[in-house]
């Protein structure tokens, strides 16, 4: 990714099962989350995990899901939400979606 994503924007999680130890969780692999926030860039501790410096450091980002898109047998409310904490290497803008063409 080569652009810094804004809040309120629509993003897909790379469906991908790299080898080794990983940050982001199997359940939103493949999912359309928004962006809650930018937090800054950080060190890539999947780097880091295997002794390497984790530069060039990269985007972390707070993607929200609807838990309903994440377990279609998820009985809770329609709203109900995860937030999870994703580096940038592992998003793709959803094209001309934001937060409000979501709902």
């Amino acid at each position: 990714m080569s652009r810094l994503l804004n809040e309120g924007e629509l993003v897909r999680v790379a469906d991908i099962h790299p080898p080794g130890h990983r940050r982001t969780p199997f359940y939103i692999r493949g999912k359309v989350g928004v962006i809650e926030r930018v937090c800054g860039a950080f060190a890539n501790p999947e780097e880091l995990g295997h002794g390497f410096d984790g530069l060039p450091r990269k985007q972390l980002y707070r993607v929200r899901f609807r838990q309903h898109d994440l377990w279609p047998d998820y009985r809770g409310g329609a709203q109900d939400t995860v937030d999870v904490d994703v580096y940038e290497h592992w998003l793709a803008p959803v094209a001309g979606g934001t937060q409000e063409s979501a709902a």
